[in-house]
C-alpha cells in the first residue's frame, strides 16, 4: 500500500487499547470518536500520535482517501453502514466482530473491487480462531486427514472480575447483550450428535484450565467453524463446541437472574439489565481478568493418538484493561498485515490460513500476550480437556 495510507479507527470504547499505539508508527492514524475532545482523549490515554476526530458518517466518508482502512469499534449494528461507506469510497474495512449476513454480502463486493474485509480477530473472535488454526493443522499431520479418527473440540473464552465478587460477574458495557445473549439458542455437537440448547445455561458444566476450576456453557452456532477450522470431512467429531467461561459459582450467584430470563418478558429483561448494571458495575479501581482455554484431542482407529492445547490467562491494570489488549493487540496486527498488501481481497475471518496464524500468535506473544501450548504434531498424549 502507498506510505500516505490512513487508517481511520473509529470508537473509543473499552477495546480500543494498546495495538492502536502500534498501528500509529505504520501509517497515519485518525481516531474517530463522539466528539473530537473523547478521540483525543483516547489517543491521549494511549499515548498515541495520531489526530483525533468527531464522528459523523459524512465526516468520516470526506476524509477517506482510495486504499485506507477503516476500523469499526462501534456495535455490530453499525458495522453494514461502514462497510458501506468503505465500498463507496474504496477503502478497506476491518473489525473484531463477527461476519454477519450484511457483512458477508458486502465483502463479496468488496472482493470483486480488490478490497479487503478483515473481521473475527480480536480476543473472541479472533485468537481462539488462531488456536483452532494451528491445533487443527497440527492434529492433521499428526494422524492423518485421510484416517478415521474420532476427535473432540473445545473453545471457551470469558472476561471476568479479577477480583472475584459474589455475584461472580461485574457489567462493563451493554448489559443488556449480555442476558440477551443467554437467551439465544447454542448450536453444537456432543457425543457425536449435533445438539441445540434454548437456554445455554442450563447445559453448563465444570471445567479445569491450569488447576482452577470453572463453569462453561455453549453459545451462538458452532458448527460453521468445522470447516473453517479445516478439520477433514472423514473425521467423526465426538465433540465440537465455542462457548462461554465464567467464574465457579457463577450459576449459584446468577439463580434469580436466569428464573427472570426465562420468562421471556423483553421490558423486564431491559429493567433487569439496569438494575444489575447497577449493582455490580465495574469500578475505575477494579482489574479485569480475560481467560481462553482451546483444547483438540484426536484418536485414529489403530489407537493412535494426539492432543494439544493453547491458553490464555491475563489480568489488567486499572486504565489499562486486558479486554483491551486481547482485541486491540490482534486487530492490529492483521490491519498491519493488511496495510503490507499480506492478506486476499474478499472476506477473511481472523488469519487466513495455519501457517499465517502460527506467525502472527508468535508475533502477539512477542507483544506480550501471555499465551502458553501444549502439545506437538509428533507426539502422542492424553486428552488435554
Amino acid at each position: 500500500m502507498p506510505d500516505n495510507t490512513t487508517v481511520h479507527w473509529v470508537g473509543t470504547g473499552l477495546s480500543t487499547g494498546p495495538g492502536l499505539a502500534g498501528l500509529s508508527r505504520h501509517a497515519r492514524v485518525l481516531v474517530w470518536g463522539r466528539t473530537a475532545a473523547k478521540a483525543a482523549g483516547c489517543l491521549d490515554r494511549l499515548d498515541v500520535r495520531g489526530e483525533p476526530r468527531a464522528y459523523t458518517p459524512d465526516a468520516l466518508a470526506a476524509e477517506i482517501a482510495p486504499g485506507d482502512v477503516v476500523v469499526s469499534m462501534l456495535p455490530g449494528t453499525e458495522h453494514p453502514g461502514l462497510l458501506r461507506i468503505c465500498l463507496d469510497n474504496g477503502a478497506h474495512f476491518a473489525c473484531s466482530s463477527y461476519a454477519s449476513d450484511e457483512i458477508r454480502a458486502g465483502a463479496r463486493e468488496a472482493g470483486e473491487r480488490g478490497l479487503t474485509v478483515l473481521t473475527e480477530i480480536g480476543l473472541d473472535p479472533g485468537l481462539d480462531h488462531l488456536f483452532a488454526d494451528v491445533l487443527v493443522d497440527q492434529a492433521v499431520r499428526a494422524l492423518g486427514s485421510d484416517a478415521r479418527v474420532t476427535a473432540s473440540f473445545t473453545s471457551y473464552c470469558g472476561g471476568v472480575p479479577a477480583e472475584p465478587n459474589e455475584f461472580r460477574y461485574r457489567f462493563s458495557w451493554a448489559p443488556r447483550g449480555v442476558l440477551t445473549a443467554l437467551l439465544s439458542p447454542a448450536h453444537y455437537v456432543e457425543q457425536g450428535a449435533k445438539q441445540v440448547a434454548d437456554r445455554p445455561w442450563e447445559v453448563a458444566r465444570p471445567l479445569e484450565v491450569d488447576g482452577e476450576r470453572f463453569e462453561v456453557y455453549p453459545n451462538r452456532d458452532s458448527l460453521p467453524y468445522i470447516s473453517q477450522y479445516g478439520f477433514p470431512p472423514r473425521w467423526q467429531l465426538d465433540t465440537f463446541v465455542r462457548g462461554t467461561l465464567r467464574l465457579d459459582g457463577w450459576l449459584d450467584a446468577w439463580a434469580e437472574v436466569f428464573d427472570e430470563l426465562r420468562t421471556g418478558d423483553p421490558g423486564r429483561i431491559t429493567e433487569l439489565a439496569a438494575e444489575l448494571a447497577a449493582r455490580h458495575p465495574t469500578r475505575p479501581q477494579d482489574r479485569d481478568r480475560v481467560v481462553l482455554a482451546v483444547g483438540l484431542s484426536a484418536t485414529r482407529a489403530d489407537g493412535q493418538s494426539w492432543s494439544g492445547r493453547y491458553s490464555l490467562d491475563l489480568t489488567g491494570e486499572p486504565g489499562a484493561s486486558a479486554m483491551a489488549r486481547c482485541v486491540s493487540l490482534p486487530l492490529a496486527h492483521g490491519i498491519g498485515e493488511l496495510l503490507a498488501d499480506a492478506l486476499p481481497a474478499g472476506l477473511v475471518q481472523g488469519a487466513p490460513d495455519p501457517a499465517t496464524a502460527g506467525r502472527w500468535l508468535e508475533h502477539l506473544t512477542a507483544q506480550g500476550l501471555p499465551i502458553r501450548s501444549s502439545g506437538a504434531p509428533d507426539r502422542s498424549a492424553s486428552p488435554a480437556h
